[in-house]
């Protein structure tokens, strides 16, 4: 009986050594015979979670037999996962450092968006806040200079009730993005520290009096295009003349906003550069697929019914050639 059960297993592993001699070899994710397979790991900004898991999934319709890991835990996180090979893919929503780009840093851009000044929507200076706006000068001293303790001390038409700061907690694209906005960076912001958009977003709503920033997709509902309920929108008043013109109101509807930044009517910080980077330029047949089915008219496409802004197709082709 032992005997019998001897020559079984001696059987099966001949067999299994066989099946695997004649099974297709997978180098870099691809095979002649059964295509694009194997998996891809990404992590980083919130900004572009929501969008890399839709565009996972379409590519994964032409190419099934790929799989997805991917994570959020902001653009420092993502950064850090590709340098140190945790993840294929690190996903950012900053500018890279010189020391990150030393490192192996390869960026290739992949859409745009923009952070946005976000208040409570029953801030007792709610409608006057909407129609004057705040000056950058005005942000930064709120932001950078902890300057203003009430709201009063930025303008007297304000009440005296306190000005609550929330700041991102992680190492976040949206934060170095907002500082950047005052020439600073984001330890130079002052606050409330809280981990993740959704974080921020769920703070400022639970605070009548907060102020804080965040990611469009975490203001607007895509759906209604409208913001959410509880937040919505500080805008800013980019002349300094004391007020919002019809020329700075662009935030009634996410599209009115999107438009606003794809014409750069909404400056540069805070609307930035969303992008993929990886360890050296990628040389894996899946990852090249990946990024080039991403960088398709197509794919970009999905861009503006979801709150991003498309690259234009002279960027597309620019993009393309890092491949």
């Amino acid at each position: 009986m032992i005997k019998n059960n001897r020559n079984i297993l001696v059987i099966s592993l001949l067999l299994l050594l066989n099946n695997n001699a004649c099974a297709p070899k997978i180098e870099n994710g691809y095979t002649k015979e059964r295509g694009f397979e194997g998996n891809i790991s990404l992590s980083g900004a919130f900004a572009l979670y929501p969008l890399v898991v839709l565009w996972s999934e379409e590519f994964k319709k032409e190419h099934p037999l790929v799989r997805f890991n991917i994570s959020a835990g902001g653009a420092g996180k993502g950064i850090a996962d590709a340098l140190t090979g945790m993840v294929d893919i690190g996903l950012i929503s900053r500018d890279l450092h010189p020391e990150e780009v030393k490192n192996g840093a390869y960026p290739i851009h992949v859409a745009k968006d923009a952070v946005i000044c976000t208040i409570n929507a029953n801030n007792p200076n709610y409608r006057l806040l909407k129609e004057r706006g705040l000056t950058n000068a005005e942000l930064k001293n709120i932001f950078v200079n902890h300057q203003y303790k009430t709201w009063n001390e930025i303008d007297p038409r304000f009440t005296k009730d306190p000005v609550t700061v929330y700041t991102r907690a992680d190492a976040a694209g949206a934060a170095e993005t907002w500082a950047n906005f005052f020439k600073s960076k984001q330890e130079d912001l002052k606050g409330i520290g809280i981990f993740g958009d959704p974080g921020i977003a769920q703070a400022i709503k639970d605070d009548k009096n907060a102020i804080g920033f965040n990611n469009i997709n975490y203001v607007y509902d895509l759906k209604t295009k409208k913001v959410m309920d509880q937040i919505d929108v500080l805008p800013i008043d980019l002349n300094a003349d004391g007020r919002i013109s019809e020329q700075e109101s662009f935030y009634n509807t996410i599209d009115e906003l999107t438009d606003a930044v794809s014409n750069n009517q909404y400056p540069s910080p805070p609307s930035r550069d969303l992008s993929f980077i990886t360890k050296g330029k990628p040389d894996n047949l899946l990852l090249k697929e990946f990024i080039s089915f991403v960088l398709k008219k197509k794919s970009q496409s999905y861009l503006l019914e979801n709150g991003y802004v498309p690259l234009t197709e002279s960027f597309m082709e620019e993009e393309l050639k890092k491949l």
